[in-house]
Formats: C-alpha cells, sequence, structure tokens
C-alpha cells in the first residue's frame, strides 16, 4: 500500500488575500493571526488579504503570512487530516511539517517563524544579494558555474527544486555572472529572482547566528511522524537533531529534489500541498509521479476533502 506525504510551501507561494475565507470561518484561525499581530506589531491579516503585493513579498510579511496559511488549514481540518507517514516543507515550510508532527507548538511555530523572517531581513539588508533560476542543468553543471562566477564574491546552489531546475544566490554580480555562464552552458532558461536577498547562501550568516540563540530559548520535542529535513534530504525524527538542522537551513541549500527522490523510493504515492498555491504539487506531479495530488489552500478545499472522506 502507498504512502502519503504531506508537503507545505515556502516563500514565493504567497498571494494577495490568502486565508481569508479561512480565517473569516474559525474563531481558532482567528487567534492564530492575534498572537503573530501580538508578536509582528503590524496586523498580518490585513496585510494577507489586502495586500498589496510588494508589502506582502517582504520577507518579514511573507513568512509568517505563509506559516499561518497552513496553520489555519490544520486548524479547520484537526481530526478530519489524512493519516500520513512523512511531512516536509519547502525551506520555511519545513515549520509547518514540525508543527504538524508536533516538534514545535503552533505558538511557537509563529513565533519563531516571525523572529527568522525579521533576522533574514536584516541579513539582506547587512549583506546585499540576489539569487537566479536556472533551468535545464544538471547539479554538476551548477556547481562548476558557481565555481567560475564567484571569484571574490559568493554564489552557491541554494534551492535544488528539480531534477533540472536549480536556484543559485549570493552577491549581485556573482549570480549574475553565473546565470550568464549558464545560458552558455545552454540552459533553457537562467533568470534573475525579484526577492530580497542572498536566502540559502553564506550571506544569511548574521540570520542564522540569531536563530540558534533564539532556537535555545524555546522547547523542541520529537517528532510523531518522520519529517525529511531540507538540509539533509533525511528523515529526522529527534529535538537536538531538528534545532541543528533548521540553524544550517539557513545557509545551506534546500534539497527539495533529493527529498523527492527520497520519498519516491520510499513508495510514497499521495502528496498533499497544505497552505498557499499548487508550486510543490506541481513539482511532485513532473519529478514524483505521484499516484494523487491534493492541494488544501482554500475552505473549498477543505470542504471537498472532508465531504469525500464523509
Amino acid at each position: 500500500m502507498g504512502k502519503t506525504v504531506l508537503f507545505f510551501p515556502g516563500q514565493g507561494s504567497q498571494y494577495v488575500g490568502m486565508a481569508k475565507d479561512l480565517y473569516e470561518h474559525s474563531d481558532e484561525v482567528k487567534a492564530l493571526y492575534k498572537l503573530a499581530a501580538k508578536e509582528m506589531g503590524e496586523d498580518i491579516a490585513k496585510i494577507s488579504f489586502e495586500g498589496p503585493s510588494g508589502r506582502l513579498k517582504e520577507t518579514r510579511f511573507t513568512q509568517p503570512a505563509i506559516l499561518l496559511h497552513s496553520l489555519a488549514v490544520l486548524e479547520i481540518l484537526e481530526d478530519e487530516l489524512p493519516q500520513f507517514d512523512f511531512a516536509c516543507g519547502h525551506s520555511l515550510g519545513e515549520y509547518s511539517a514540525l508543527a504538524v508532527t508536533g516538534a514545535l507548538s503552533f505558538d511557537n511555530a509563529i513565533k519563531t517563524v516571525i523572529k527568522r523572517a525579521a533576522l533574514m531581513e536584516e541579513a539582506c539588508r547587512q549583506n546585499r544579494g540576489t539569487m537566479a533560476a536556472i533551468i535545464g542543468l544538471e547539479e554538476k553543471q551548477v556547481n562548476e558555474i558557481c565555481q567560475k562566477a564567484s571569484g571574490a564574491k559568493v554564489v552557491v546552489p541554494a534551492n535544488f527544486n528539480s531534477k533540472n531546475q536549480i536556484v543559485v544566490s549570493g552577491d549581485f554580480e556573482a549570480v549574475k555572472s553565473a546565470a550568464d555562464l549558464a545560458k552558455s552552458a545552454g540552459a533553457k532558461r537562467a533568470l534573475l529572482l525579484e526577492v530580497g536577498g542572498a536566502f540559502h547562501s553564506p550571506l544569511m550568516q548574521p540570520a542564522r547566528e540569531g536563530l540558534q540563540k533564539y532556537l535555545d530559548s524555546i522547547q523542541i520535542h520529537n517528532t510523531s511522524v518522520p519529517v525529511i529535513a531540507n538540509v539533509a534530504a533525511q528523515p529526522v525524527k529527534n529535538a537536538a537533531e531538528i534545532k541543528k538542522l533548521l540553524v544550517e537551513q539557513i545557509t545551506a541549500p534546500v534539497k527539495w529534489a533529493q527529498t523527492m527522490e527520497f520519498l519516491a523510493r520510499n513508495n510514497v504515492t499521495t502528496v498533499i500541498e497544505i497552505g498557499p498555491g499548487k508550486v510543490l504539487a506541481g513539482l511532485a506531479k513532473r519529478d514524483m509521479k505521484a499516484e494523487k495530488i491534493l492541494n488544501l489552500d482554500t475552505l473549498a478545499d477543505i470542504e471537498a476533502l472532508t465531504s469525500v472522506a464523509a
């Protein structure tokens, strides 16, 4: 019998209006947003529901908004959440995966992500950088391109999103050089991304140090179900190991393609993406060839799932 995985999206999946229907449906969801607003000193519900999109794209708002959306779906589902064998999330999404498996309480997940987002935005201001998506080249080629483009500047692979989509990250000049080299090497596309900074690169080191201190102050538990960690693309359940990997994740690449390979090898045939958008579901459809793929983004999605289960 095939296994099931829960996917949780990361930065880039946000959209204006996200989770508004979930918020209006549930007092428990409203309470999550109220907690986040108190912690942030900002009305994250208003920013999520009304934008503008430019403000929602700011890292300090994007990350809590996406996390809250995923937690809102989980809050409404409660006991009707389908049984699952693994959980994982893309970068920020890993915090939702840790929440659903009991490693982090919902409250601590919210507080930690708010802190993480603020630390990462501050690191972006300290060390200006950018990212570029390279499509159509293999990992070895991208590694060689980054080495050639780096020189005195930083550029490294940051997201292994799929077999043929790798995002690089670092100093602006080095990233642009890497994109140019990728085009010359035959990449189908190599384009600079509209992002706030050089995520998952050494330029995020200040955020890593701050997150380490914060994680030492909160309680992390062993997980009830294995979480496939971004850093290792391997299952983790131990609290101490989870904390270590969350810190490493700030500057290490997201091994999402390798995560999907692990899941496919381990007989995962059902993928349920929980939160805004369908980015991870799309990657799973192409690379995992999963038999069943569901998206739980809106209240209508949840109602469709629970009506079938009933």
